[in-house]
């Protein structure tokens, strides 16, 4: 969200993070897909037009059903975008011919993103590494072990040319891959590429962008609040962030 921010500051934005069941990638396809659609329905009841899964196992588990699905049911028309498709179109941009995709054991379990690299370019090798430390060690903002973990996840993807961080969480250590990795050996973090591919998507879609809101306000809300997020949220967004409690049965 900090970056979306950066790149298009005139909208309105709220924020939901599950702070409380974090993280899910290790869970079923269909607990997924039931704490999605609770949150879904919480930003929609909060008037939001058009919602990022910033999260790849949600997005890799329920973001078809949800379009499919769910969305014409009980939402027809607003919008709800994934962060797996426009990676994977960032990704293959320079030609690879290995790429290394690490994400959470649900991702990679659900073989989206080989599914969807697949569609594009069938001569690409594609090699995948579950990395369930990740996650828990940047919502703790215990970092110090990170480059250890890093470097062993990273053992087994050492001859790729490119290499996916497919969890929103790995962007935040993503100066800490770079040094794992050799010069020529290309980084997809998606804190870079989801701002210019939403810019380019309401670009696209005017019809949307109109529907949203140009005040400037932001919104966060986590499903529970500890020292550790409140920390965060100040560090990224300044001192003055408030942080509420998101309530589904509002």
């Amino acid at each position: 969200m900090r970056h979306i921010v950066k790149k298009l500051p005139q909208y309105n934005f709220v924020y939901l993070g599950d702070t409380k069941r974090v993280p899910y990638g290790n869970r079923s396809h269909e607990t997924i897909f039931s704490y999605t659609c609770e949150a879904l329905d919480f930003l929609f009841k909060k008037g939001c037009v058009l919602v990022i899964l910033a999260c790849n196992s949600a997005s890799a588990q329920g973001l078809r059903q949800i379009q499919q699905e769910w969305l014409p049911k009980k939402y027809p028309n607003r919008k709800v975008l994934g962060v797996i498709i426009p990676t994977v179109e960032a990704a293959l941009l320079d030609n690879p011919k290995k790429i290394g995709i690490l994400a959470t054991q649900g991702t990679v379990g659900s073989n989206t993103f080989v599914k969807e690299i697949n569609k594009r370019n069938r001569h690409v090798r594609i090699l995948q590494q579950a990395a369930p430390l990740l996650v828990p060690l940047v919502e703790s903002g215990e970092l110090k072990h990170a480059r250890t973990i890093i470097r062993s996840y990273l053992a087994p993807l050492k001859q790729i040319d490119s290499i996916i961080l497919g969890c929103t969480h790995y962007g935040i250590l993503a100066h800490m891959f770079r040094k794992e990795l050799r010069p020529n050996q290309r980084i997809i973090s998606q804190n870079t590429i989801i701002p210019d591919k939403l810019a380019q998507y309401l670009g696209r879609h005017p019809e949307i962008e109109k529907k949203l809101t140009t005040k400037r306000k932001l919104d966060f809300f986590v499903t529970e609040i500890t020292p550790t997020n409140k920390k965060m949220a100040a560090r990224w967004f300044g001192k003055h962030i408030i942080l509420r409690k998101a309530s589904y049965t509002d």
